[in-house]
């Protein structure tokens, strides 16, 4: 773990990091829904809301704008380990999703379109419905009830020639469980080589390192405000061939062009904030030399913070037990899963998720309840769960607030 001064100094970077502005003193483990914020990037947006001026303008203004926005784009490179293909920013991950699909969609020949049970709607819904629209059949491999994951083989096991476009699932934010990206997209480049792979990134980015280079697919997206910037942008990067496409562009307009009207030059600065924050974790942890050493490092250091927060979660710590040792406990995908990326999902056969959460809010613990509905349902109804309650961490949550958590669930199930 973290040594007590560097979490110290992790915590403060960032706002509200023990307290909510509208309830007071809180644990916040509700990261998958939205990790907090860096205060280097709220002092960015700031300062970015109040400047007038936009980008592609001859002032001095405007060629700062451009230059900020191009300094960001080299960030996210390195961020992302790639220096092909394009990166962009639009109204959010979700949207960014949905666009990279119909790209790649409706811009391909008759085939059949190919995503996994374990998916977010994100990528999930937009395949169906751009498959649909496109008359292509989609395909739906069939994810691990038992690990909350899904494999290469089962996609190999589905796949045909025919298929032109994939999506993967980096990490659920249902299970918490990461999922090999790489082996997957070798697996259906084996049958289909020049099938598009849009990868959804959305709840990965915070957990661990992003490498697009050694991924070989086409999109990958992710939410900043998941990844300790803020709401209201999505990041996307394509590659050089998914923006060969036709894509939708203003007539007589640039070529290979993603970006649609005035660009916000706060989104892209404030995901160099976050860029910045990594490059700082992984000097204080590791002994790189350039920026992407520093991210690597960082995100290694992040991972095994983060496992001995779950593994305390799951498995007790100090006199205190853990979420295995108390009965009519399920953990979703299993207690012993290597692949859980900070995340802890868990149901009680004797209490709805509705009153753990209300309990753990009432002690000032964030949690958030996941239901059997369009968002969680491929993950808990093959369980015959109707809800669970979802419990996500980041790295700069502390044995101190597990211990917390804990404490209150012995509470509730004691009583």
């Amino acid at each position: 773990m973290f040594s007590d001064t560097l979490l110290t100094e992790i915590r403060d970077r960032f706002a509200h990091v023990d307290a909510c502005p509208f309830s007071g003193p809180r644990v916040f483990f509700e990261n998958a829904g939205g990790a907090l914020t860096l205060k280097s990037a709220v002092e960015t947006s700031a300062k970015f809301a109040a400047i007038p001026d936009n980008q592609g303008r001859d002032n001095p203004g405007a060629q700062a704008l451009g230059a900020i926005i191009k300094q960001s784009k080299a960030d996210m490179a390195t961020f992302f380990n790639t220096h092909i293909g394009q990166f962009f920013v639009g109204e959010s991950g979700t949207e960014l999703t949905y666009r990279l699909i119909r790209t790649a969609v409706m811009g391909t020949p008759q085939g059949s379109v190919i995503g996994s049970t374990v998916e977010h709607p994100a990528s999930r819904s937009a395949a169906q419905h751009w498959a649909t629209v496109a008359g292509k059949p989609y395909i739906s491999v069939p994810h691990d009830d038992a690990t909350g994951r899904v494999t290469a083989e089962a996609y190999a096991a589905h796949m045909t020639p025919e298929v032109r476009v994939a999506t993967i699932l980096h990490t659920s934010p249902v299970t918490g469980m990461a999922i090999d990206v790489a082996s997957i997209a070798a697996a259906i480049r084996a049958v289909a080589p020049e099938c598009f792979i849009i990868v959804d990134g959305i709840q990965h980015a915070s957990h661990g390192h992003i490498d697009i280079q050694s991924y070989d697919i086409d999109g990958y997206v992710i939410s900043p405000y998941k990844v300790f910037s803020r709401h209201g942008y999505g990041v996307a990067w394509a590659s050089d061939r998914l923006s060969q496409l036709p894509l939708e562009a203003l007539i007589d307009g640039p070529k290979e062009n993603w970006e649609l009207g005035t660009r916000d030059t706060g989104a892209y600065a404030t995901f160099s904030d976050v860029v910045a924050y990594f490059g700082w974790l992984g000097q204080q942890v590791g002994d790189g030399q350039t920026e992407r050493t520093h991210i690597e490092a960082a995100a290694t250091a992040i991972k095994a913070h983060e496992k001995e927060l779950t593994d305390a979660m799951l498995f007790g710590t100090g006199n205190l037990p853990g979420l295995t040792d108390l009965a009519g406990i399920t953990i979703i995908g299993g207690a012993d899963n290597p692949a859980r990326e900070g995340l802890v999902c868990f149901a009680s056969a004797d209490v709805p998720a509705e009153k753990i959460v209300a309990h753990l809010n009432d002690s000032g613990i964030r949690t958030h309840i996941r239901k059997a509905d369009h968002y969680s349902g491929n993950i808990l109804t093959p369980l015959g769960l109707p809800a669970a309650v979802r419990v996500s961490m980041c790295h700069y949550n502390t044995l101190a607030e597990v211990s917390a958590f804990l404490t209150a669930m012995k509470e509730l199930t004691d009583a």
